[in-house]
């Protein structure tokens, strides 16, 4: 899910369209690498956040107002004694680089009108906002950037300003390109047609070139010296129609799915996509701001749950090498029987059996077989029995030990897998709360004073079937005991990915009969949030409530149940529709 420069064409047009002839009324620093600008337009208020966040770049329209420090940064200040109250005269992109230009007309101290530039670079973690003049004399930047950090270029106040040119690639926008050039510059090396595709035109991400092949009906992965004429027709007419979309400027922002997940986002239709399920937005900031948004909540909570992973983690760890030990040997224990028919024979026949001998064989009345005995020479029979016997009481002592053990460590391993699970799930710092409780409880986090335990709102996800039933599925061990034990009657079905962690999923019948396509589209949701999801097919348990049972002393969220269905589903539910 590349930001590159036909998304960032598309995002021009679109605040070409909304923002030119606006006025800059506010700007704000709400973060060190991020700008707010409030721009009043046509008679309407926009936002335009522009971040050049290392890890995330952005700029898209906003509807969301976010908090500023009390004190604004030199940079916000800057921009506020120059542009602020100025009018965007002119927005563009060069070529189809990943930058965006705001030209904004405003008087000066003497009240002379002049002319200034806020440039947003988006470059990965070379991303910047750079603040220049009319002789492109930089006066400020978000990050500066010395020429200790960057040999190519110097941003910092009193530099010249130009764009580093992007090394051998052409921009198809502003370049000559034709079909002889095109192929040209595509077969200049033998790499895969895709990647000479894209690691030769500026602004082509490796997935918009892969469109262009599957337009083509030309294999992405093909090396560029087999191509034949055809083929290069082909290759060329489709890049020439893609190209030439843009220059049109005939977009369609959408967000393809897969089981639910995004797997890609574009400003044109991504036709090698198009048995996916496709989400189509009336804007490109629209699109941008509830991807990134989502993508950012979740990436916030995986940061916030890095302490609880750890912890649980490195129990699971510790805990699998015992349970392996422990079983290890529980296997060693394995002979005890054996030790103990020694004994038994040896006293049987231990009178026939001569001093000094280092073996015996002897009939074993068990078998109706002779069987061979290891003798200690220095011991009588009767105290080579005595000590097989011995043997054969440590190794059944240590059995018994051990068995109880075993289960118990093996108990706590897919107990901690399940909060795993859990942890994979969480979409909330509610939902973490709920986790964090559970390992105090299991103490693996040591419970801290006599503080009054906080309230902790956290429910579990709520789906409808297509035929108009309630389905829970619980995000953690909780919420499972919460769905299966409290929300659930008798009659209703409960559904399980077998052998797995996973999630509790609970239909309620309300006392009808549930059609065929909800006890599939159950077990999808049983699939899909278990450790397996990432698999095509899944087997799944399912079981009507009352014969699911919580054994005394039991972890949370376990259950046993001894007669159940099974079906082997896909974990797809992206038809599924979620309450509201």
């Amino acid at each position: 899910m590349a930001f590159d420069g036909i998304t960032m064409a598309c995002v021009v047009q679109e605040l070409n369209e909304k923002l030119l002839d606006g006025r800059v009324y506010k700007i704000a620093q709400p973060e060190k690498d991020e700008i707010l600008l409030t721009i009043k337009a046509g008679g309407t208020q926009y936002r335009l956040s522009m971040s050049a966040d290392a890890s995330l770049p952005l700029i898209y329209l906003t509807q969301e107002n976010k908090k500023s420090p009390m004190t604004a940064p030199n940079f916000c200040m800057l921009l506020r004694k120059h542009i602020q109250n100025g009018r965007i005269v002119k927005i563009d992109q060069p070529g189809l680089e990943r930058v965006v230009r705001f030209e904004i007309e405003h008087l000066d101290e003497m009240g002379d009108l002049r002319r200034k530039t806020l440039a947003m670079e988006l470059m990965g973690k070379h991303s910047n906002i750079i603040f220049y003049d009319e002789e492109n004399k930089i006066l400020d930047s978000i990050k500066h950037i010395s020429g200790l950090v960057s040999s190519v270029r110097e941003v910092l106040p009193g530099r010249t300003y130009f764009i580093p040119q992007t090394e051998h690639k052409k921009d198809a926008l502003t370049d000559t390109v034709n079909k002889e050039t095109f192929l040209a510059d595509l077969k200049e090396n033998s790499v895969a047609v895709y990647k000479g595709i894209y690691s030769r035109y500026t602004g082509v991400s490796p997935i918009v070139a892969q469109e262009i092949c599957y337009r083509a009906g030309v294999d992405a992965d093909l090396p560029t010296s087999v191509l034949d004429p055809v083929m290069e027709e082909r290759l060329y007419q489709a890049f020439a129609s893609y190209i030439d979309a843009v220059k049109l400027g005939i977009f369609e922002p959408a967000v393809y799915y897969d089981n639910g997940e995004p797997v890609e986002f574009g400003a044109l239709p991504f036709t090698l996509y198009e048995e996916k399920e496709k989400k189509v937005y009336d804007s490109i900031s629209e699109l941008l701001w509830s991807y990134y948004s989502e993508k950012s909540a979740v990436t916030r909570i995986r940061q916030k749950s890095t302490d609880l992973r750890k912890i649980v983690t490195t129990a699971l760890e510790r805990n699998v090498k015992k349970y392996d030990l422990q079983v290890k040997q529980l296997a060693d224990t394995e002979k005890r029987e054996k030790y103990k028919v020694y004994g038994e024979l040896l006293h049987t026949y231990g009178y026939q059996i001569e001093p000094g001998a280092k073996k015996a064989t002897v009939p074993n009345y068990y078998t109706g077989e002779e069987i061979e005995i290891p003798l200690d020479d220095q011991l009588t029979p009767m105290e080579n029995a005595k000590k097989y016997f011995d043997r054969y009481g440590k190794l059944k002592r240590t059995y018994e030990a051990l068995t109880e053990y075993v289960q118990e460590t093996g108990e706590e391993v897919e107990h901690l897998k399940s909060v795993v699970n859990a942890l994979d799930l969480a979409q909330d710092e509610a939902d973490l709360s709920q986790i964090r409780e559970e390992l105090v409880q299991s103490g693996y986090i040591r419970h801290k004073g006599s503080k009054k335990k906080e309230k902790i709102v956290s429910r579990p996800l709520h789906f409808i079937s297509s035929d108009g039933f309630d389905m829970y599925v619980g995000k953690n061990n909780f919420q499972n005991e919460e769905i299966t034990f409290q929300m659930a009657q008798g009659g209703d079905w409960w559904f399980h990915a077998k052998g797995m962690p996973g999630s509790h999923v609970i239909v309620k019948t309300n006392g009808k009969e549930l059609p065929d396509r909800t006890f599939e589209e159950a077990g999808r949701l049983a699939a899909h949030y278990s450790s397996a999801k990432g698999r095509n097919s899944i087997e799944v348990d399912y079981v009507q409530r009352k014969h699911v049972k919580k054994p005394g002393g039991a972890k949370p969220g376990f259950v046993v149940y001894y007669t159940n269905y099974s079906m082997v589903i896909d974990p797809d539910i992206s038809k599924i529709r979620q309450a509201e």
